[in-house]
């Protein structure tokens, strides 16, 4: 069974995923809270949260449609750390995740299907390890912005959809900074614009 490697990525107009100054206690950082705004606008996410409200639109459809199509999910240390005391005993994943960091420590069993492994053997492994638990469903590659760019540069990623909030940031984290491999070629499937985003999927082209 073919799994697919997939990466959904928030990102302002001018390609920052966070502001300056980011760290796991200011996983956004400085001036970026528009780009994390958006996410937890989503009753989608919010539903995900155990909490009520947010904006039942196509947006939110959206990242319903990311939920229900991962399996698994791989993400770095940094957003591990940013994220765990948020997202508390129930995360919004439901679906294993594996966790590359240079720290190890025991998986962590949560509630609502989720789990965090840490694997400390490098990027094949954690996804091998997510595929094997995928269930056939979709494989993504969470962030932060060094993670994606591992697996990108590895050829391993199958798609990448990339929501654009209209907003400059001017400085901070670049999505595709440091690829430092030559062009990577896409095939576009899909836009949709609407007032608080456009998302753009695209088919990442294998190299021959």
């Amino acid at each position: 069974m073919t799994v697919n490697v997939s990466a959904d990525m928030v990102m302002s107009l001018d390609g920052y995923i966070a502001g300056t100054d980011h760290s796991a206690a200011n996983p956004a950082g400085q001036g970026a809270e528009r780009i994390g705004g958006w996410i937890h606008a989503q009753s989608s996410w919010r539903e995900r949260m155990g909490q009520a409200g947010g904006e039942a639109d196509r947006d939110s459809d959206l990242m319903r449609e990311w939920f229900e199509a991962t399996g698994a999910v791989v993400m770095g240390r940094l957003m591990f750390d940013s994220g765990e005391e948020h997202w508390g005993d129930n995360p919004p994943f439901r679906a294993p995740v594996f966790v590359l960091t240079h720290r190890p420590r025991p998986t962590l069993v949560k509630e609502g299907g989720t789990s965090f492994t840490f694997v400390t053997d490098g990027i094949h492994n954690a996804l091998d390890q997510a595929k094997a638990v995928s269930g056939g469903r979709n494989v993504d590659i969470a962030g932060g912005a060094g993670t994606f760019q591992q697996y990108l540069k590895a050829g391993l990623v199958d798609e990448l959809q990339v929501h654009v909030i209209p907003v400059l940031l001017g400085a901070g984290l670049r999505l595709f900074d440091s690829l430092q491999t030559g062009p990577h070629d896409l095939e576009p499937i899909r836009v949709v614009d609407t007032p608080g985003a456009t998302h753009v999927k695209y088919r990442v082209l294998k190299r021959k």
